[in-house]
């Protein structure tokens, strides 16, 4: 079943208020997204390597335990270290091979830190607890059964859109900019678990942003707040460029007090909230397109380390979105575009239960002018099923 209907309602950029948020690098709960995605586009790699195809997996469920550092100005140790459990269901074996999967699954999670914490030593500092089983036949049969497109593994709805809001777009670019290579080369001094939190009302935006400081180049509580003071600069200079807005804001660790030294500050030893204060979980974080955005529809599926083949909350998740792109590039007179994808299990992935646009429209413009063009998008996408799910596999779309 196909819908295209007009969106009922004013478009995002027309209402009062919007409250966006972000999740960046180091917080706990995106590194579990990242990480366990890390893993499934490790898994993936190998059984296609050794069996010509991805077989039955699901590495969907992480748990980040946070660990205890001892702080100071200058310094600190680490006095336990982090624990990650990676969790849920694998192939182990196949055609008489035996894959390595609880080796795969630590390696790949060890690189993703290498790659993405400067401070954090996987050996060192992080424990790993890896509790995946066998799948169920039922669902492990659909990798054995015939056909070009995997059969659905859950009854599952997503929902996507574009274009993104200018709201978004900053909340996004920001914590994209802070946690740059350009910007740590600045300012080494700061770690990676940024998250962000936005308020647009009308045409002013605020942004409340937190960022820890790396004991180890802070010498103490005058120059932590000195430091504070040009990072905030910065990021001020960064924000300029939002010429949507009249007026851009930024409360940066709002949580500091100067006089209190230790606890005025937000000091980290390795980067990351997850060394102390706070645990991390798949499926907390971001959405598929990177936000987490109050005023749009969101679906409840974890994208993130889910069977790039079969399972419909990561498929259609992502492709939700890269539909709603599609249609308000490709069909004129689309201001905006959210689409609704719904899954029957046993139902091949490429033929949904429903597939639906609600559309924004330039004035003048009436939904049976444009409903052709975009049923021609919606069959011409899902004839690409299989590419998009190899894609998927891979890694090229992210998923927070």
């Amino acid at each position: 079943m196909v819908i295209i209907e007009a969106l009922k309602g004013t478009p995002i950029t027309g209402h009062r208020i919007e409250v966006v948020e972000r999740k960046g690098t180091g917080h706990p709960d995106y590194m579990c997204d990242s990480i366990m995605e890390a893993i499934s586009v490790a898994l993936a790699k190998e059984y296609t390597r050794e069996f010509g195809a991805v077989l039955h997996y699901n590495i969907d469920k992480g748990l980040l335990a946070a660990g205890q550092v001892k702080c100071t100005f200058g310094g600190g140790r680490v006095v336990k270290p982090m624990e990650l459990t990676i969790g849920d269901r694998a192939t182990f074996s196949a055609a008489g091979k035996r894959i390595p999967v609880a080796e795969i699954a630590v390696n790949a999670a060890k690189q993703w830190v290498r790659d993405n914490l400067r401070f954090v030593n996987p050996e060192k500092h992080l424990k790993f607890r890896v509790v995946l089983a066998p799948g169920s036949a039922e669902l492990s049969d659909i990798f054995l059964r015939p056909g070009k497109v995997r059969t659905a593994n859950d009854t599952s709805a997503a929902v996507g859109y574009y274009p993104l809001s200018a709201a978004e777009k900053a909340v996004l670019e920001l914590e994209r900019y802070i946690n740059s290579k350009e910007f740590k080369s600045m300012f080494p001094e700061t770690g990676e678990d940024v998250k962000i939190m936005g308020l647009r009302e009308e045409k002013e935006l605020s942004l409340i942003v937190a960022m820890p400081f790396l004991a180890q180049y802070i010498a103490s509580e005058s120059e932590y707040f000195a430091r504070k003071d040009l990072v905030l600069r910065n990021m001020m200079e960064f924000t300029g460029r939002f010429s949507e807005f009249r007026q851009v804001s930024i409360h940066f660790n709002a949580l500091d007090n100067a006089g209190r030294g230790l606890g005025g500050v937000y000091l980290s030893l390795l980067g990351t909230s997850a060394e102390n204060a706070d645990s991390g979980q798949v499926g907390r974080g971001n959405r598929v397109n990177g936000l987490i955005s109050m005023n749009r529809p969101m679906g409840t599926e974890a994208a993130a380390g889910k069977n790039p083949f079969s399972h419909v909350g990561k498929i259609y998740n992502v492709l939700a979105h890269k539909i709603a792109k599609e249609i308000c590039r490709k069909v004129e007179g689309v201001q905006e575009a959210y689409v609704f994808l719904l899954s029957r299990i046993g139902a091949p992935v490429d033929r949904p239960e429903l597939a639906a646009a609600q559309v924004s429209l330039e004035r003048g413009r009436k939904v049976n002018e444009i409903a052709g063009a975009v049923k021609a998008l919606f069959a011409k996408q899902f004839s690409e099923t299989g590419r998009f799910c190899i894609d998927l596999s891979r890694g090229k779309y992210p998923v927070c």
